[in-house]
């Protein structure tokens, strides 16, 4: 019989948690057991929840508990919300409970997607097989028109990125509507490649009512997007993978964070970053995934951050999903992030492109020289002696890493 596992991190008194754990198997599940007839406990075993482990650890304020509970697949149809529901709906009202992983069986799994593309998929489609891929962020252009845009694509492209992606808080508006912003893109883009033979990927933000979306993603299709950005935690797991699994629409999603927090940011509740960004994202199709990284403005804990980035290239049957880590990102930061997520991640940058003394051009000009010298084992000070982008970069931004956690 198929099953989930969920492993929790309760606080409370030491000695407690046998008991707590047993209660949260039975409650959430049968109900009772001891009190149960012979005959009805037979008739629902199969469906009562088990306690897999129960860790406890001394803590200078209490105790805590990792606990594991195993739920049978016979109580729940094999989506997030269900299972979600199932494993954390009442239980995460229920005082200090942290959902920190939830393990499916090898039948489970099978009803999910994965990435349409992945990482392999996305690398052939901008045709860089060997390096980090560089990404920039549409910034400043609210209550800017299309023209505005326009130059701020063309800039971009120019610059060499890989991929250009919108604002998450840049929605359909009457200035840059979204079927506008497409053509845009696809013209912009289109010239760029046939004046410089490098291709560039535009992700176009899928907002709107959720009723609608099936039929934008796929109008946007038609008219000939590169991949749809999607601001997942206000929609929903299960809107993802609806759009992932729609053969109709069949781009590459982005996933973006925003509101993640609202459910993971707590150390004592909600849900681990690692399973609502990493691992949650891959199951359900996401190409990207984007995050904070532990260096920049909005950072996350460094030993966060990286189980993220396991959870979405460790192997597993499904394929490999680009780790995108964001916020504060400039070329200064290269080595690191190569040192923590290697060749197979997006170095995503809105300022440290944007700010560079020579615009945008300038600035993805600095991050590919950045990744480089990297790969060539030269320091970014030695490759910036003949290179004047990296040069000016450094001198703004320097190389200075302050790791959180």
């Amino acid at each position: 019989m198929g099953e989930v596992i969920a492993t929790y991190v309760l606080s409370g008194k030491n000695g407690s948690f046998e008991k707590k754990a047993e209660g949260i198997a039975l409650g959430l599940t049968v109900g009772s057991w001891t009190d149960l007839p012979l005959l009805e406990k037979e008739q629902l075993r199969k469906y009562k929840g088990r306690v897999v482990e129960v860790k406890e650890k001394e803590g200078r304020e209490g105790g805590t508990a990792e606990i594991q509970i195993a739920y049978p697949s016979g109580n729940y149809s094999n989506d997030i919300p269900a299972i979600l529901t199932t494993v954390f709906g009442k239980l995460s009202l229920d005082g200090q409970v942290k959902l920190k992983d939830i393990q499916f069986s090898r039948d489970l799994k099978k009803g999910y997607p994965g990435p349409r593309f992945g990482i392999e998929g996305i690398r052939g489609k901008v045709n860089v097989l060997d390096r980090p891929l560089v990404m920039s962020i549409f910034k400043g252009v609210i209550g800017r028109d299309i023209h505005y845009l326009q130059s701020q694509l063309r800039a971009q492209a120019l610059g060499g990125v890989d991929l250009v992606k919108d604002d998450e808080i840049l929605f359909d508006n009457e200035l840059t509507p979204f079927v506008d912003r497409i053509k845009l893109g696809e013209k912009v883009l289109r010239e760029v490649h046939e004046e410089t033979g490098k291709r560039t990927l535009y992700a176009v933000n899928l907002s709107g009512r959720t009723t609608d979306l099936k039929e934008k993603a796929r109008r946007a299709r038609e008219l000939g997007a590169d991949a749809l950005l999607f601001n997942v935690f206000t929609y929903g797991l299960d809107v993802l993978q609806e759009l992932r699994e729609d053969h109709e629409i069949g781009l590459p999603i982005m996933a973006h964070p925003s509101f993640s927090g609202a459910a993971a940011a707590s150390p004592q509740y909600g849900v681990s970053y690692s399973l609502w960004l990493g691992k949650f994202l891959r199951m359900t199709g996401a190409d990207f995934s984007l995050f904070p990284s532990p260096y920049g403005s909005v950072a996350l804990e460094k030993e966060q951050v990286l189980a993220i980035r396991d959870e979405l290239i460790k192997s597993d049957q499904f394929k490999e999903t680009f780790p995108v880590p964001s916020a504060g990102i400039h070329p200064g930061l290269v080595p690191q992030l190569m040192t923590d997520f290697g060749h197979n991640c997006v170095i995503n940058a809105g300022g440290g492109v944007h700010g560079h003394p020579g615009g945008a051009v300038g600035g993805g000009k600095a991050f590919l020289q950045a990744i480089d010298a990297v790969l060539k084992g030269t320091s970014l000070a030695d490759a910036a002696i003949n290179h004047a982008e990296l040069d000016q970069a450094l001198q703004l931004w320097g190389q200075e890493v302050k790791v959180s956690g």
